[in-house]
């Protein structure tokens, strides 16, 4: 590897995310799976999704932490490096287009509550979250074509998808930029577009007191964040990698913020959970008036 990539910061950053991250998530895991089995929400079979996403991250991290204490080489069998490459990028764009479901069905909860309490069908939600990982696995299917392929392998085996040759990457490149434009772009914007019209027409309810309209926003804002910081920078290291024609070496550093993710997941969705439970849900149908007032008070008591 070139010295510009120091394991020390990458092993210290894999170890304080897997400490952290294994525990934090599984408590979550425990939290959601109790929620699910008492009432199946739609954004809450998402969440949890998002959960398993990232204990798949966080299940093949000591397999990373032995690369980056070997001064990132890689002493493992091959089949290993080809498994734990799809499994820690997969798990990556599983879990920015989860991000993104999760804002588009908190904009329909807050935006269109009465029709979002008719036909929020917990079937939706499973069957959403199945085709997310079908694409995100699709995708990432790359790291064995790249590593098996007979016309792409690379006998060079002392470092674990690295090092690629110049057809490795005029294969990988292309689709990196790819990834860069529908797993991260289109998914980062429709997030912003579902929450910033959630901000507005949380901010447009005068019953929704101004704790809850200060506490949903800034769990939109803090989802924002997360996308921005933990999950953009990596995605933008395959635009600049496609116009230099290579793999940037400092992409591993962006790879961090990715896996320090993992920490941060658990703990803003679980309050935005009930930040947008008690504002989107219940307060703005509060206001949405139906015309026969028993069906009204039917549907906001199961809300």
């Amino acid at each position: 590897m070139e010295p510009v990539v120091r394991s020390e910061v990458i092993l210290s950053v894999y170890v304080i995310s897997f400490l952290i991250g294994l525990p934090a998530n599984l408590l979550a895991l425990y939290a959601f799976s109790v929620k699910i089995h008492s009432k199946p929400h739609p954004t809450n079979i998402l969440l949890l999704n998002l959960i398993v996403s990232d204990l798949l991250f966080l299940i093949i991290l000591p397999l990373k932490i032995y690369e980056a204490a070997s001064g990132m080489m890689w002493k493992l069998p091959n089949f290993l490096c080809s498994i734990t490459s799809f499994t820690f990028f997969s798990t990556i764009y599983t879990s920015s287009l989860l991000l993104m479901a999760i804002s588009v069905v908190r904009f329909i909860g807050v935006a269109f509550p009465i029709t979002y309490h008719q036909r929020k069908k917990p079937v939706y939600a499973i069957v959403i979250s199945a085709i997310i990982w079908i694409i995100s696995a699709a995708h990432c299917s790359i790291t064995f074509i790249t590593q098996h392929h007979p016309s792409l392998s690379s006998n060079n085996t002392s470092v674990c998808y690295e090092n690629f040759t110049e057809k490795q990457l005029k294969v990988l490149l292309p689709l990196r930029l790819e990834l860069f434009f529908v797993l991260c772009l289109i998914p980062l914007l429709i997030c912003i577009y579902c929450y910033l019209n959630c901000i507005l027409i949380l901010y447009s309810q005068p019953r929704i007191s101004q704790m809850q309209k200060q506490k949903a926003i800034g769990m939109a804002l803090g989802t924002l964040a997360v996308f921005l910081i933990c999950v953009l920078p990596y995605n933008i290291s395959h635009v600049l990698g496609f116009f230099q024609g290579e793999s940037p070496k400092w992409r591993y550093y962006t790879l961090l913020l990715c896996t320090f993710n993992t920490c941060i997941d658990p703990i803003i969705f679980y309050f935005s959970t009930s930040a947008f439970r008690c504002t989107g849900e219940k307060s703005v149908f509060r206001n949405c008036r139906l015309p026969d007032s028993g069906t009204h008070k039917q549907g906001t008591s199961s809300s």
